[in-house]
């Protein structure tokens, strides 16, 4: 194999190794040795490729950005002609992620930045590029779906992108709290009623007058009704 070859690969090894040792151990705690132990790599070629632990954590961040395009990228769900049945089965797919030992499908972006984002400005803007780069997938459909029932809301397709990315990180702080996916789905399951019921059609309020109604309450000792009142 050429050199330049065995380079590169070696360098994803350590990539991928950061990204299982991180989302188990946090950040903070894992150490370059951790990484090497579990890429099966020595000391020497981590420092061949990476300066610093922080060097590393940009790369894993970069690294996981490009598989996550590539992943969603590919999905099933873009198939479909409808916006919002597209937007409704990524959230299927989310949960059908769900799958594994937490740190399997649980976000190596909100691990780190929980930890990192007022001592580390640089991995700190990895992780938003990661998370806030993903919820800006979901935005054509958001304003296709918006503009097919002719919605003019007060709030923004933007920010129920980055809304869908934000039920997710606490779906997985959840399942981290609790030990286990079932929270998760169930917060996965919210969220996706809560989509439908946003972008539920608007029924038509009746007129005042017709929703008029006549009823009478009881009056007097023997219970007569003698007064009409109007239920709006």
């Amino acid at each position: 194999m050429p050199i330049a070859e065995a380079r590169h690969e070696s360098k994803t090894k350590f990539l991928q190794a950061a990204i299982r040792v991180i989302r188990v151990k946090g950040y903070t705690a894992t150490r370059i040795e951790d990484v090497c132990e579990a890429a099966g790599l020595t000391k020497g070629s981590f420092f061949h490729h990476f300066d610093s632990k922080d060097e590393l954590a940009l790369a894993a961040a970069d690294y996981w950005i490009e598989g996550t395009e590539a992943q969603f990228g590919s999905a099933s769900y873009h198939e479909l002609a409808d916006p919002l049945e597209r937007l409704l089965a990524y959230v299927d797919l989310r949960k059908a992620m769900l799958t594994g030992e937490l740190s399997d499908f649980t976000c190596l972006a909100g691990t780190m930045v929980q930890e990192v984002y007022d001592t580390h400005p640089a991995i700190r803007e990895a992780c938003n590029r990661s998370i806030s780069g993903h919820a800006a997938t979901l935005l054509a459909d958001i304003q296709e779906t918006m503009r097919q029932r002719g919605m003019r809301p007060e709030w923004t397709a933007e920010g129920l992108a980055l809304y869908t990315q934000a039920a997710l990180q606490g779906a997985f702080i959840l399942a981290k709290a609790q030990g286990g996916a079932a929270i998760a789905a169930q917060c996965i399951d919210h969220l996706r009623r809560y989509i439908e019921l946003l972008f539920q059609p608007t029924q038509c309020s009746a007129p005042p007058e017709a929703a008029e109604i006549s009823a009478t309450v009881p009056n007097g000792p023997e219970g007569r009704n003698d007064t009409e009142l109007p239920i709006q």
